[in-house]
């Protein structure tokens, strides 16, 4: 299989029987989230290292670039039924030039995906060698990737490969993920006494103090905390 930039792959079938972790006493709930990749149970941060945000102004000016090289190649148009097509002067395919721009926006994109790709495979596989028990909530992806606004950044942090790693890997080495339901109010909810709060539905607020007991809460903290209390919870009835 060729790349786009030019690099070949080779797919090898192998047998594969992975070993069984050794038991951990440890559980841990995960809230995932845009400017934080996600947060803990535990109280640990794991910030969003934004891959294609940090290239977004690099890979802005080599497509422009490759833009303005396609249209200086342009000597006119014409109209086939009611749409209009531009009349290049040699075959765009054919133009040195014009490929190896291509590639390099393709190689950008290259490693953009390598680097996400490499930042998801190590914190996965940490999670799952460190705890038994990861519950995460059971996002309904697709449908948040309709809010135009935020699609972008939800396909750039990428959580369903994610949580498809960590489910293969739990598969693979004896642990348990555990999925809360997407509408459980896990960032309303007092973690403590139970109280739910539905002021914090605003994602503005990062702290609240609870009306009830009087803590006060992180947002992102609090809500991995109950995801990991909820998933124990179906985790017993298993």
């Amino acid at each position: 299989e060729r790349t786009s930039t030019n690099k070949y792959f080779v797919v090898l079938n192998v047998d594969f029987e992975p070993e069984t972790l050794k038991y951990s006493h440890s559980s841990i709930g995960i809230d995932v989230g845009i400017k934080v990749f996600y947060t803990d149970s535990k109280g640990n941060i794991v910030h969003n290292p934004k891959y294609l945000e940090k290239s977004s102004r690099k890979l802005t000016h080599e497509q422009r670039k490759l833009s303005h090289m396609i249209e200086s190649h342009i000597t006119g148009y014409k109209t086939i039924g009611k749409k209009r097509f531009p009349v290049y002067d040699e075959p765009i395919s054919e133009c040195k030039n014009i490929e190896k721009q291509r590639k390099r926006i393709a190689l950008i994109h290259e490693k953009i995906t390598n680097q996400r790709n490499d930042f998801l495979q190590k914190e996965s596989t940490k999670l799952i060698r460190e705890n038994q028990i990861i519950s995460i909530e059971d996002l309904n992806v697709s449908g948040l990737l309709q809010n135009h606004k935020l699609a972008k950044s939800i396909s750039s942090v990428s959580w369903s490969k994610f949580f498809n790693m960590l489910e293969y890997k739990a598969k693979w080495y004896g642990r348990i993920i555990v999925k809360v339901p997407s509408l459980y109010p896990s960032s309303q909810t007092c973690s403590i006494c139970g109280y739910k709060n539905t002021e914090v539905k605003d994602l503005g607020i990062r702290k609240w103090t609870c009306p009830k007991c009087g803590i006060v809460h992180d947002r992102d903290l609090n809500a991995s905390i109950n995801i990991l209390n909820k998933g124990l919870e179906s985790a017993i009835r298993i």
